[in-house]
């Protein structure tokens, strides 16, 4: 497995074969078997694999968000050999903001609500990196898991506007024996605060289940999802959300698809999640 830090490096490595398929699957590190489901689909479905590992300044609106990410670029280096990974990006800040970097992607109307609201400028700096990335490896697909439901979407009108040449690919949540979806911030939850976190799944499964026996109130669901966080004392709302799957508009009528999704903080770490419900 070869670890790169520069654009030339990894531009070298992925043109050495104009043949050969390449996956890509972009992470800020401190990888989990949620990435490594990412890693395996790409492995599956590509000749090569790369990983990219970097924590993006630009999508942290909050500085001390951005000092307490966890960093362990041994520990994920140590996974993603043990996977097979032909190529490891690991830049640093500099080698993708350069100094005098000026340009920015910005995508308009999926990026408001939900995520977009509550962390303003953060698709700015996700969609800008991702499209870096994009220009710099030219993957043959790139890889996204569904726990960022908003981001998926950002990704895809990206590459849809931008008529980038690959295909996005997105895998499933995958969670914990508990439900807990996993997450790189999940290891700076307490040991009590890791038991409350299971709220998250709790409140999207019981919303789930009552749309499955035939609830399709919006205004109920948000209601049943916000008193189920309410009633864990550690658990602080940011979001509770019914939106349309495609616009991520909040559904203020029924319910007959949709996108339930939430922000909560517990204790001092924001969680997110979210399930769909209809086709």
């Amino acid at each position: 497995m070869l670890i790169a830090k520069t654009i030339v490096e990894v531009r070298t490595v992925r043109w050495a074969d104009s043949n050969v398929t390449w996956g890509l699957v972009p992470t800020m590190g401190a990888l989990h078997e949620g990435h490594l489901s990412l890693v395996r689909r790409a492995r599956a479905e590509n000749d090569k694999v790369g990983v990219s590992i970097f924590v993006n300044p630009t999508q942290f609106n909050n500085p001390d968000d951005l000092a307490r990410y966890p960093r362990m670029p041994e520990r994920d280096c140590d996974l993603l050999r043990a996977e097979g990974v032909d190529l490891v990006w690991a830049p640093d800040p500099p080698e993708i903001y350069p100094p005098g970097y000026q340009t920015y992607v910005t995508v308009e109307e999926v990026t408001r609500p939900l995520e977009g609201a509550s962390r303003p400028g953060h698709f700015r700096g996700v969609a800008t990196v991702v499209a870096k990335f994009f220009n710099v490896f030219q993957p043959t697909r790139a890889y996204f898991g569904q726990k960022d439901a908003q981001q998926v979407a950002v990704i895809r009108q990206m590459a849809r506007d931008l008529a980038f040449n690959l295909e996005i690919v997105t895998c499933p949540i995958v969670r914990e024996a508990d439900g807990l979806a996993m997450s790189s911030r999940n290891v700076r939850l307490s040991d009590s605060e890791r038991k409350s976190a299971v709220v998250l799944y709790g409140a999207l499964f019981g919303a789930s289940e009552a749309w499955k026996h035939g609830e399709r109130s919006a205004n109920k669901l948000r209601e049943m999802m916000t008193r189920f966080i309410e009633a864990e004392p550690l658990a602080r709302i940011d979001y509770v959300s019914i939106a349309d799957p495609g616009t991520l508009l909040e559904i203020e009528g029924r319910a007959e698809q949709a996108l339930l999704s939430l922000a909560v903080f517990i204790g001092e770490v924001r969680l997110i999640d979210n399930m769909v419900v209809g086709n």
